[in-house]
């Protein structure tokens, strides 16, 4: 083989590579560190939910109020165990019911109480956040109260993604006369006024559910006033899901690789699970989340009107309706509740939002 001056060798005047007679041998050094990262271009790969946790825990304010729920969810799990009163149980001193208890300040004693201590040297525990006008501790209550509206959250988010999930999935991949059929009775009940619809229909489902849960225990620990929010929730809240589920897979089921999955003869249900549902997560996920806020919002709204739970079952709704009529007196007892409301809905919109910025494909950048 011939070589050039440069040391390079010689191209065959018949061969199609390239000359290498015109470069030398500096242009052929090794590449520095800084060049090859600048090739680096290819980033770990990560599932699409490990991607959005990620970014989710680099949201601070998300993060803080994903704490802040965890903590609440196991205060409320955790501390009944640790006090011994009940949300319903009025308070009573060596076995004796305690009439001078009601009202209470918080952190304070009855005289009964106070008599009780002095004389055995027993120390009782205290009223946190003192006693309601029967004499019962009212942070017990607040505890209760603050589980029962959590689960009216949680159920009623749960049944609006299972309800709307479904309905515009099917509504969506049927499309034709199904479609428009589907969605017009979507229509029908998004022009119905919300509160009056919800209104109505706790009372009369709560009437009519009475006899029937009565004769079922299981049922009759919840209460036909629960069962009624849970039914109102079901068949309302559902059709913004729907219309967003509907939406998404209007789109994605026009993309290609929903075509090639028919024509391989996929068979519809599989396509809808496997290729077109998970690409729909980010908006289940972040509609899921902030369905909750605004169920509880909803479920303290109805009891502080009284259609909520049934007494002596507390919620943060009715106990801002009791606490409503000894405001001048004891302004305490509305303060409690609405700041747990007002800490856990701000939370979860915190969180939503937050789960919006980090599984939201649009704003991965």
């Amino acid at each position: 083989m011939q070589y050039t001056e440069n040391g390079m060798p010689k191209k065959n005047p018949l061969s199609a590579q390239i000359d290498l007679s015109k470069f030398s041998t500096d242009d052929f050094a090794p590449a520095t560190d800084e060049e090859k990262a600048q090739q680096e271009v290819m980033g770990e790969s990560v599932t699409f939910f490990k991607d959005g946790c990620r970014r989710l825990s680099k949201n601070k304010l998300a993060m803080a109020s994903l704490i802040v729920l965890v903590l609440l969810l196991i205060s409320i799990l955790v501390l009944p165990a640790f006090i011994p009163y009940s949300y319903s149980g009025i308070n009573t001193v060596g076995g004796k019911r305690d009439k001078t208890a009601t009202n209470m300040a918080p952190f304070t004693y009855s005289k009964m109480e106070q008599q009780y201590m002095e004389q055995t040297g027993e120390k009782l525990f205290p009223h946190v956040m003192g006693t309601d006008s029967l004499g019962r501790d009212y942070f017990v209550r607040v505890i209760y109260g603050t589980r029962v509206s959590l689960a009216v959250g949680l159920v009623a988010s749960i049944m609006v993604l299972i309800i709307g999930l479904l309905y515009g999935s099917i509504s969506a991949w049927c499309g034709g006369i199904v479609d428009i059929i589907m969605m017009r009775i979507v229509d029908i009940i998004y022009s119905l006024p919300d509160m009056l619809m919800i209104i109505l229909l706790s009372v009369v489902l709560n009437e009519r559910l009475g006899a029937i849960i009565d004769g079922v225990p299981a049922l009759k620990l919840i209460g036909s006033n629960m069962i009624a929010l849970f039914l109102v929730f079901g068949l309302l809240y559902w059709v913004g899901m729907a219309r967003l589920v509907r939406g998404q897979i209007l789109g994605i089921k026009q993309n290609e690789y929903v075509l090639a999955a028919r024509t391989i003869g996929t068979p519809g249900g599989r396509i809808l699970r496997k290729h077109i549902l998970p690409n729909c997560l980010s908006v289940i996920i972040i509609t899921t989340a902030l369905q909750i806020p605004s169920a509880i919002f909803t479920e303290s709204y109805l009891s502080f009107l009284g259609l909520g739970v049934k007494a002596p079952m507390p919620s943060l709704g009715s106990l801002a309706n009791e606490a409503r009529e000894g405001l001048t007196s004891y302004p305490y007892k509305l303060v409690f509740p609405a700041l747990v409301i007002c800490i856990i809905v701000l939370a979860f919109n915190l969180l939503g939002d937050g789960l919006r910025d980090a599984f939201d494909p649009k704003l991965k950048r």
